[in-house]
């Protein structure tokens, strides 16, 4: 028999929980039709790395930048460390004595102390590239801080042979007491100075008595005023001034022998010593040579009718030599506007044509000259000639006290 038992009512059929499913949340409604658009994603930028190649390339470039500045620093440097001290040509030279035995380097600190080289590095870089480090001789030097450091060597490689140039100029006096700035200066104390020599040395040559026919007729009391020939001369470096002055005196003495200008002035009535002096004026009153013979005439024509020569300069050389004020009021002996007849010596050094007008006058009967304002020289017979010229060619020079 069949046991029929009572069916129970079916509901949801239970699923065990570890197979249950859970429900996402619901997601809310979005009421916003237009939404924030959402930035797009970027990705952070790594730092490049550098080119190990490039690097090294940078820091050669570098090194040799350096290189190419720090070289041409040094060239710089170099050729100014060469360069004179000074650039003044005038400047006084030094007395430089290199003893026997002495090292390149103590010849660089002689030289530096001397003031005649800018460097001691630079004389020694110098000598070692021109190889002339081991031909630097000892001996006496006159060397000038005009000159560079290659021209110094030069002289040092010569050795005693070393020459030195003066030169002595026609018009100059023996010293220059008026001229103010230093570098104008031409006299022969001046010029000697700057050759290295000392007050001392000069004062005692120039006193000195010489044995030498240029000075027949010149009184033994009279200076040696008139008598150093204008000339450029080379000298030995070993040179003293005695040895300087008697060299002016041979060359002097030739150009009269040449020019037999005894002979001419004997025919202007003068001895050696007295045409000396009036060429000494001329010179100084007019340096040109066109007119010096023109005006050897006047002074000539003057000086044999018994006038005054009525130079200014002989009266401006008289004051200078007693301190005073350049003057023509100033009487002194040498003052011709005064006193009548030459002075009683030389006023400057004559050049050679000075001497050769008085020799050889021009013709004429001129009594009276004047430079002009236009530099050109006027005659006149007449003082009314004379004035004339003063009023139409003379208004500024003339009026110079």
């Amino acid at each position: 028999m069949n046991d029929i038992r009572p069916s129970r009512p079916r509901g949801p059929k239970t699923v065990p929980v570890d197979h249950q499913l859970t429900q996402p949340p619901a997601e809310p409604l979005l009421e916003d039709h237009n939404p924030e658009p959402v930035a797009a994603f970027t990705p952070p930028v790594l730092p490049k790395r550098r080119s190990w190649h490039k690097g090294l390339l940078l820091s050669v470039a570098a090194i040799v930048l350096l290189g190419i500045v720090g070289a041409l620093g040094g060239y710089v440097w170099y050729q100014q460390a060469l360069s004179p001290v000074s650039h003044d040509a005038t400047a006084t030279r030094e007395r430089v004595t290199i003893e026997v035995g002495s090292s390149p380097s103590q010849i660089g600190d002689l030289l530096v102390s001397k003031q005649l080289i800018r460097s001691k590095q630079a004389f020694d870089i110098y000598t070692r590239l021109s190889r002339t480090q081991n031909k630097l001789q000892a001996g006496d030097y006159r060397l000038s801080p005009a000159e560079s450091t290659p021209e110094i060597v030069k002289h040092l490689v010569s050795g005693n042979v070393d020459e030195f140039t003066l030169t002595f100029y026609p018009g100059a006096t023996l010293t220059d007491t008026v001229t103010k700035t230093a570098s104008k200066k031409v006299d022969v104390t001046t010029i000697l100075k700057r050759a290295g020599y000392s007050q001392d040395e000069i004062d005692a040559a120039l006193a000195k008595t010489y044995n030498h026919p240029l000075f027949a007729d010149k009184p033994a009391s009279a200076s040696l005023e008139g008598y150093i020939y204008g000339e450029t001369y080379n000298f030995s470096s070993s040179s003293t001034v005695e040895d300087i002055l008697t060299r002016t005196f041979d060359e002097y003495y030739k150009a009269i022998k040449d020019n037999d200008l005894v002979a001419g002035f004997k025919a202007q009535g003068l001895n050696l010593y007295e045409g000396i002096t009036l060429a000494s004026i001329i010179q100084r009153e007019v340096p040109s040579p066109k007119d010096q013979k023109q005006v050897a005439q006047v002074f000539l024509k003057r000086y044999r009718e018994g006038m005054v020569l009525g130079s200014d300069i002989t009266a401006y050389y008289g004051a200078d030599m007693i301190g005073k004020t350049r003057s023509v009021a100033v009487d002194t002996l040498y003052n011709t506007r005064i006193h009548a007849g030459l002075p009683p010596g030389p006023i400057a050094s004559p050049g050679l044509s000075a001497l050769q007008a008085v020799a050889s006058p021009a013709s004429g009967d001129y009594l009276y000259f004047l430079s002009g304002d236009d530099d050109i020289t006027y005659f006149a017979r007449t003082n009314e000639e004379h004035e004339a010229n003063i009023k139409n060619h003379c208004t500024v020079k003339c009026a110079i006290p």
